[in-house]
């Protein structure tokens, strides 16, 4: 793109406009002017202390750390200025230089010391060092966790450690006591209490949630209420199950009428179903009658034969004497045995744990209302007309509504469960029976039909308002704006002809000879353009003349008979 050409046209087309429209030109480019302006120099982010030179060095500094960081400037010699709480503000030449002087310094220090400070292990130091050095340490840990949490703008933790002993009597609990300081319109909820509680007790052995104290920058103590809390708690979430569980009853029992009744909203069901959120479990054990053998013992004796024929008689010879050989054995045979068991029975038996649910259902009620049937009203002729007659349900379709009921949302006599159905008239459907007039017809025709598309109807009437702009407003402007240069155009084209090629340069020539022309006369800046174009005009006919003068004749004689022609016929 030749900018130089376009340019150029820029300057001729502004040179050909009216007073009056380059002054409703220059109006409003200078209005879009002031309005970017505007935008970037007033709508701006930057802050009123960057605007005049200054910057924040450090904020959300502690009162200790502030007043060694104010004593450093001022013995740098550095200007500052304190804008709110501990924040600390410097020209913005020197805030990253000063930055790093004064953390190099170890300003500001950190607010919590956690296991750092075993990074470095000194010589010679006690048990008891390193056991103040270990409380230190898990009480700073334990407050950085509990700055973490959204509400807490610092926080400190204290604990009591006793000494172990090898007494129980004389063993004493562990205990902490914890301070949060909380942003401006903030507070803790019961489950982030409970939580800091917890997170305590978890970190100290033998420590328990509820000799962990907690108090806010106020001295109010936090979580005293803790059972009372969780008992809150606890019912909300059951009556939120409680409520929940009926709405999907009560939807079940308007998609199973609402076809075959007219719709929704001629169905009206409410169920309240009682629950027993009690917690229980129970743990039996049941003996296999059926006996196992586990082990078994069987010891058997067994002895045969008899035993030798005693010696006796009358003491003397004969009694001392062997028997003599051939005397017949006056002994008996003997056969022993003996046989004993011992059997062992294993007695199976099955432990099972049960635990109930959350929510058992003790009794459902529902009460369901139905709308009746609407009919053509008959007049005196026994003819229908258009207004409706509402007639009831009979028993019959009652009693088929109070079955599908009792089986869509599983209704136990035995429980003592109870379902009502009763049949009213809807003041509603009726109003909505009633014979219509043109209006009512209208704006239900609107809200059927047209309604859905409002949103299209929104972005048509949108560029309708353009179209209308534009061709009322913008159009009739553009054209007032080049109704000069067309008129300019028309003037010059019978009277001069210029070669293509001559109109790229032709600017630039008229500019030269302008130049020229000036330079020659002498004229300064009130040089007038209006001559400057009829002496080029003058000079472009007298070179034509000369080039084509029978043509330039004739032209003439032809404009002298017009200019007679009209007087000749005024003096008839």
């Amino acid at each position: 793109m030749d900018f130089k050409a376009l340019f150029s046209q820029l300057v001729v087309f502004y040179g050909k406009l009216t007073q009056a429209q380059k002054t409703i030109i220059g109006a409003a480019v200078a209005g879009i002017v002031a309005f970017l302006i505007f935008l970037i120099v007033y709508t701006s982010d930057t802050p009123e202390s960057e605007k005049e030179g200054y910057q924040v060095l450090f904020d959300q500094l502690s009162a200790q750390d502030a007043a060694q960081v104010v004593d450093q400037l001022e013995k740098d010699k550095i200007p500052y200025r304190i804008v709110r709480d501990n924040v600390i503000e410097v020209p913005k030449e020197v805030v990253y230089k000063e930055r790093i002087t004064i953390a190099s310094m170890g300003i500001p220090k950190e607010g919590h010391v956690g296991f750092e400070l075993f990074d470095k292990q000194e010589f010679g130091a006690t048990s008891f060092d390193q056991e103040v050095k270990f409380r230190r340490a898990l009480e700073g840990e334990l407050a950085r966790s509990i700055d973490s949490l959204s509400p807490v703008e610092k926080s400190s933790v204290s604990l009591a450690l006793p000494k172990e002993t090898l007494f129980v009597s004389e063993a004493v609990p562990p205990s902490a006591s914890v301070m949060v300081q909380l942003y401006a319109d903030r507070q803790l909820n019961s489950k982030q209490i409970r939580g800091i509680k917890k997170l305590v007790a978890s970190a100290v052995p033998k420590l328990t949630p509820e000799n962990v104290a907690l108090i806010n920058s106020e001295g109010e103590t936090l979580g005293d209420n803790d059972a009372a809390s969780a008992m809150g708690e606890l019912s909300s979430m059951q009556q939120l199950y409680k409520t929940k569980e009926e709405k999907k009853l009560e939807e079940k029992i308007n998609n199973v009428l609402s076809p075959f009744i007219g719709g929704k909203d001629r169905v009206v069901a409410k169920v309240t179903v009682d629950y027993d959120f009690s917690e229980q479990s129970s743990t039996s054990e049941k003996f296999d009658p059926e006996n196992v053998v586990r082990s078994e013992q069987t010891l058997e004796e067994k002895r045969e034969g008899g035993s030798a024929a005693p010696v006796g008689g009358v003491p003397g010879a004969v009694s001392n004497i062997a028997p003599v050989e051939g005397l017949a054995n006056s002994g008996s045979g003997e056969k022993y045995e003996k046989t004993s068991g011992t059997t062992n029975y294993e007695i199976s038996k099955t432990v099972s744990t049960t635990k109930l649910a959350f929510a058992r259902v003790k009794r459902i009620t529902a009460a369901v209302v139905v709308d009746g049937k609407y009919v053509p009203k008959k007049g005196s002729d026994d003819k229908p007309t258009e207004e409706m007659e509402y007639v009831a349900l009979d028993q019959t379709q009652l009693d088929a509504i109070d079955s599908l009921v009792k089986q869509s949302i599983g209704i136990d006599e035995a429980r003592g469960d109870l379902v009502s159905i009763r049949n009213f008239e809807f003041q509603t459907t009726k109003a909505g029976m009633e014979p219509k007039d043109a209006a009512s017809r209208t704006s239900e025709f609107v809200a059927t039909y047209l309604a859905p598309f409002s949103p299209v109807f929104k972005y048509l009437l949108v560029a309708l308002i353009l179209f209308v702009a534009y061709r009322k407003i913008i159009f009739p402007f553009a054209e007032r704006m080049l109704e000069f240069s067309r008129d300019e155009e028309e003037l010059e084209k019978p009277n001069l002809e210029i070669a293509d090629d001559q109109d790229e340069d032709l600017v630039e020539k008229v500019q030269q000879m302008r130049k020229k022309v000036e330079n020659q006369l002498g004229l300064g800046d009130g040089f007038n353009e209006e001559e400057l174009k009829y002496d080029v005009i003058l000079e472009k006919v007298r070179e034509i003349a000369e080039e084509h003068p029978d043509e330039i004749s004739s032209l003439i004689q032809a404009l002298i008979e017009e200019e007679s022609t009209p007087n000749e016929a005024q003096k008839r």
